[in-house]
């Protein structure tokens, strides 16, 4: 079979668009949208601007870099949500105009699914059923996988993701956004055991990460009232601490979710998975517990529109198409 499906992923700051070719990808093109920088954080205004900028040199650069015409193209897939809205807007606007203009199906993507299925675009793959915790920085889940389109959340924060909390934390630090990847640069230089931060007991296998944002805002005002040179003084150490505590919360449910379920195959997904702190403690317990660990390539790790064809692939298959009617859907659930 000969199937090219073009894919479109826009639900925050991030353009991107693939092809992929009977289950293989043959190009996959990120547009990163830096303007975000000096406001600390995502404006979705400007983020749907940006990508409505930028969906058509992308688009075309996927192609041109798949040797693929659009008359190869069989389907064409997009991030339905959840997202930003105007972000998917775009997005799903394209799709739907370049699909009608050729007169072939659309299929709607998951953006949680998809980074699930991120595992699938390269050796070595999971086995089902797998866990896939799946941490970014607007979703923490773990997920129960028993086929390519069959998958359950099993726990999930409360309240804030872990993505968020790392940002946030680094925003009380004075670091400049995205600030997650900063706080685990500096990490790697620090005491993880200098300074510690309570760790709010959820239910069963979910999850809270608001308490500890105010607690480290707390942390902070405290230190810094008599001391205040503290937060320069001691930078690394406050990183590795703030990672350490994260990464305990998250290890921990992992942890218990593998005991309950029997499962040992244990797959790490979204942006906040190419966190090296997080890595090396999966690692770590797959040498303890005898897990398969599965961790895609940091490039299929934060947004990417190669995670979405792989999804798309897999619904093709499965005659999963949708309608012209369809509209984005910002909070989409799995």
């Amino acid at each position: 079979m000969k199937l090219a499906i073009l894919a479109i992923e826009s639900s925050c700051d991030e353009t991107s668009a693939a092809v992929i070719y009977d289950g293989k990808i043959l190009a996959n093109v990120v547009a990163t949208q830096y303007i975000h920088e000096k406001y600390g954080g995502i404006v979705p205004e400007l983020a749907s601007r940006a990508h409505q900028q930028n969906i058509i040199p992308v688009v075309a650069k996927a192609l041109e870099d798949a040797n693929i015409q659009k008359s190869d193209i069989k389907a064409v897939a997009f991030t339905r949500g959840p997202g930003l809205l105007g972000a998917l807007l775009v997005g799903v606007s394209f799709a739907k105009s370049f699909a009608l203009g050729l007169n072939i199906p659309l299929i709607e993507v998951n953006h949680m699914q998809a980074h699930i299925l991120a595992h699938f675009i390269e050796e070595p793959r999971p086995a089902f059923p797998f866990l896939c915790l799946t941490v970014s920085g607007g979703h923490t889940q773990i997920v129960r996988v028993t086929d390519h389109l069959e998958m359950e959340i099993i726990g999930q924060t409360q309240d804030d993701a872990v993505g968020e909390a790392f940002d946030k934390s680094a925003k009380l630090l004075g670091l400049p956004y995205p600030g997650g990847p900063l706080i685990d640069k500096l990490a790697q230089q620090g005491n993880a055991d200098a300074f510690t931060f309570p760790d709010v007991e959820m239910q069963g296998l979910n999850f809270s990460f608001s308490g500890i944002k105010t607690a480290i805002m707390y942390f902070l005002k405290e230190k810094t009232k008599n001391q205040p040179d503290f937060i320069e003084k001691n930078m690394p150490d406050i990183c590795a601490s703030i990672q350490k505590t994260l990464i305990d919360i998250l290890m921990k449910k992992l942890r218990r979710a593998s005991r309950e379920t029997g499962i040992r195959e244990i797959a790490i997904a979204g942006g906040v998975s190419a966190n090296s702190g997080l890595r090396k403690a999966v690692n770590d317990e797959a040498e303890k517990s005898g897990w398969n660990v599965y961790i895609p390539r940091f490039e299929y790790c934060t947004d990417n529109a190669a995670m979405i064809a792989m999804a798309a692939h897999y619904k093709y298959l499965k005659g999963e198409f949708t309608g012209q009617e369809v509209s984005p859907d910002p909070r989409m659930a799995i």
